[in-house]
């Protein structure tokens, strides 16, 4: 999962239970009296301690990161191996009720908002290292183990290079379903370059494994699609990762700019010149006002901009490369560089980073956390796109983001019910900004409930009937948690073909996004 340590929405501002718009009350009524039929079986399953049905105790899991959207599940289940998760899919899968699969619920595109009515399976119980074989660069780990807990068991020799932000607290399992990337991820790739094999459950509670401790396994690429299939495929229950050398040396310098536009020819500039580094993380001036009074690390507030730079590798290769970094941005307009010259100070850099989301909370009451992939070369057109928007819509939008790879992460701050809806207008404004520009709607945050609507801005009606294929051929029953990534309802009963008008469009109470 990506940057996600974050506080969302004030939830005064949240509206009560917010039942998604294709399902109705009376199907999560249904749905409610169907699992009250089945908890027994649920009990027996994973231990009556580990099924909650409470109030009290399934409102915990109303949400994900993303506190927009809400919607009270029937039951929560807790299962603690994954036999007991097979057992708890395969009670839903005869009642006929719709289950989601729930990591750390540390993500911000509702993709592990429940079903209303519905079952959560929570993972956090299964978070064992069940393998380290350094010899052959690979942890077998549970859905459940921390992003952090996976370099950490194969440290201080090899580690782990998806970073997300919120590392400490989200799960491999759902770093899996959203294909998570982080700050390393402009050199070392995202989730999917370290997923050599995933033992799952399929919606009608058949265990499979796909892929395995080997790299490049024959056959269709089904482990591809199942990584960041944002848990509408399957649910994961073992996760065989590759990890790697730690690299003989690193270092970090902070460089600050006037303005954001000095900052991106900087960046321009590094990577035309054959450097490759392990990161480059951009904030813009809100931003930097931001995490420092979050952090006091003692960054400059007056800055337009500021990088943090990152080179790894042989003691010679950084060296060399890290005299030619500090004078490219020099040349660039840097205003003043600051080299990390212990790996405490280099910490300190990564806090201020690592901070902004939750710093933001110092700003602004409330914020949208936007995310979207834009071509690195249209980094200067797109920030000022996104400044004149800010403008145009009378809100503050902080910049901070993965310049490196151009993954975009825009802060929409706004105060009080009166501004959301403005404020959400304008983060929809920035992703279609995003597809203009050549980009992505997503980079690593997923599509969940969020950005669902804005999927035909990027694909086909064509594209998406090939997606509902493969879905139907993973889940032909849509219990898997429906009501995600796709745009309008389907059924794996549809009739592939063009476009036909539903009766509920002809009729004007439903409309085609």
């Amino acid at each position: 999962m990506s940057d996600t340590d974050v506080v969302q929405p004030d939830p005064a501002e949240v509206k009560p239970e917010q039942v998604p718009s294709e399902d109705s009350a009376e199907k999560a009524a249904e749905r409610r009296r169907a699992v009250e039929s089945v908890l027994p079986a649920l009990r027996e399953a994973a231990g009556a301690e580990h099924v909650y049905t409470e109030d009290h105790q399934v409102r915990t899991y109303e949400s994900d990161g993303l506190l927009h959207y809400r919607a009270r599940p029937a039951a929560v289940v807790l299962p603690g191996s994954a036999e007991e998760v097979r057992e708890a899919v395969r009670i839903c899968f005869e009642a006929g009720v719709p289950w989601v699969a729930r990591g750390a619920g540390s993500g911000l595109s509702g993709g592990a908002l429940p079903v209303a009515g519905g079952v959560v399976i929570g993972l956090s119980r299964l978070r064992r290292v069940l393998e380290v074989d350094l010899d052959n660069g690979r942890v077998v780990v549970e859905p459940g183990v921390t992003n952090v807990e996976v370099s950490a068991a194969v440290g201080p020799t090899h580690f782990y290079p998806p970073d997300p932000s919120s590392q400490i607290v989200c799960t491999i399992g759902g770093n899996f379903a959203e294909n998570s990337g982080g700050a390393h991820c402009f050199k070392y790739g995202f989730t999917t370059n370290y997923v050599l094999g995933a033992e799952a459950i399929l919606s009608d509670g058949t265990m499979v494994e796909i892929g395995g401790a080997a790299s490049d396994m024959p056959g269709f690429d089904l482990l591809g699609a199942l990584v960041g299939s944002e848990g509408t495929l399957a649910v994961v229950t073992k996760i065989t990762l590759r990890v790697i050398p730690t690299p003989e040396s690193v270092r970090t310098l902070a460089a600050f700019f006037d303005s954001v536009s000095d900052a991106g020819d900087a960046v321009s500039a590094i990577v035309t010149g054959g450097v490759i580094p392990a990161a480059i993380e951009m904030m813009d001036k809100l931003a930097i006002e931001a995490a420092e009074l979050a952090t006091g690390v003692g960054f400059p507030t007056d800055a337009g901009a500021a990088l943090i730079i990152e080179l790894d590798g042989s003691e010679s290769e950084v060296e060399a490369q890290f005299a030619d970094l500090e004078s490219t941005c020099e040349r660039a307009g840097a205003t003043e560089v600051r080299i990390a010259e212990t790996a405490e100070q280099a910490a300190l850099f990564w806090k201020a980073r690592k901070a902004c989301f939750p710093a933001m909370g110092r700003i602004s009451s409330s914020y949208y956390v936007q995310d979207g992939v834009i071509p690195r070369t249209k980094l200067t057109e797109v920030l000022q796109r996104i400044e004149d928007l800010a403008t145009e819509y009378e809100l503050r939008v902080a910049n901070v983001f993965h310049a490196g790879d151009g993954n975009l992460h825009p802060l929409v701050c706004y105060s009080g019910p009166d501004e959301a809806e403005k404020a959400e207008e304008l983060s929809g404004k920035i992703l279609e900004t995003c597809v203009e520009f050549g980009g992505s709607i997503t980079g690593e945050h997923g599509v969940g409930v969020d950005k669902k609507a804005y999927m035909p801005k990027m694909f086909g009606e064509p594209d998406l009937a090939a997606f509902q294929k493969l879905r139907c051929a993973f889940d032909p029953h849509a219990l898997a948690n429906p009501g995600k990534v796709m745009p309008t309802p389907r059924l794996c009963g549809e009739v592939p073909g063009p476009y036909r008008e539903h009766p509920l469009e002809r009729a004007g109470l439903a409309e085609r996004f």
